[in-house]
């Protein structure tokens, strides 16, 4: 099956999946990132590895007659944060890390752990007008503990990733034959700097469930009038008096700290 691609480093799993199913993936397409946070690197590499022209552009419609032209037969969007315009010439499916109709956005990983959702999972659905309002052709659920971060998270979704790309080429003109429209269902807004914002006087439990909230990600610690960026910080619950990054009930330790 001819495949084109659309992602970033974050879903990557999806283009290893897709290519030990023997798809031909015919382009790539990913978007510039900061490979500090958000990365491209490992799917522009994958890309010249297996001689797969890629490109940085956003995706137009120009591009999806070009990609008819070539014999594709479905496009994969995994993690692409550009709008992407929908055709009906070829399927178009996304894969989506929550289980919808829940958590339609670019980002509801964060927002489950901080809302303490009981089940986060993973959606493949048809591409839509509007972002992640398409048919739904496969899900898995699975449970959200309550030391979940962000990592965490992700590597649940991970590992659901090569049986759900099996079963979607296996299965594809039955799945989508068959795709349930969703009903009900929220959009969730990006997260904001509130959202990934410690303070010195949050007790600890709520600076915890922020840190793994955005773990991997730059959060914000402040205190005094001071700021600070933190990436992979955890609260140790213990006396706070003359600690540095200090909340009530304990500390912050992180991988990298860096006063703003």
């Amino acid at each position: 099956m001819k495949i084109a691609y659309l992602g970033i480093d974050l879903l990557l799993e999806v283009f290893d999946s897709l290519l030990k199913e023997d798809c031909e993936i015919i382009k790539v397409f990913t978007c510039p990132a900061d490979n500090k946070t958000e990365f491209n690197i490992k799917t522009i590499a994958a890309a010249k590895s297996e001689g797969i022209p890629y490109t940085l552009e956003r995706v137009t419609n120009a591009d999806l007659v070009q990609l008819k032209n070539m014999g594709c037969q479905l496009i994969v969007c995994a993690a692409y944060y550009f709008k992407v315009p929908v055709s009906a010439d070829i399927p178009m499916v996304n894969f989506h890390p929550s289980y919808l109709p829940a958590g339609r956005g670019a980002w509801p990983m964060p927002i489950i752990i901080l809302n303490k959702l009981k089940y986060g999972g993973i959606t493949i659905h048809k591409m839509a007008e509007d972002f992640d309002t398409g048919d739904i052709l496969i899900q898995k659920k699975f449970k959200i503990e309550s030391n979940e971060t962000l990592q965490s998270y992700m590597q649940k979704v991970y590992e659901k990733i090569p049986a759900l790309v099996h079963t979607l080429i296996s299965r594809l003109p039955s799945l989508l034959k068959n795709a349930v429209k969703q009903t009900g269902g929220q959009y969730w807004p990006m997260p904001n700097e509130n959202d990934w914002t410690v303070t010195a006087d949050m007790d600890a439990d709520t600076a915890d469930t922020i840190l793994r909230a955005f773990y991997g990600y730059e959060c914000i610690y402040s205190s005094k009038g001071k700021r600070f960026e933190i990436i992979n910080g955890k609260v140790i619950k213990s006396v706070s008096k003359n600690k540095p990054f200090s909340v009530k009930g304990g500390y912050i330790r992180a991988d990298y700290i860096k006063e703003l």
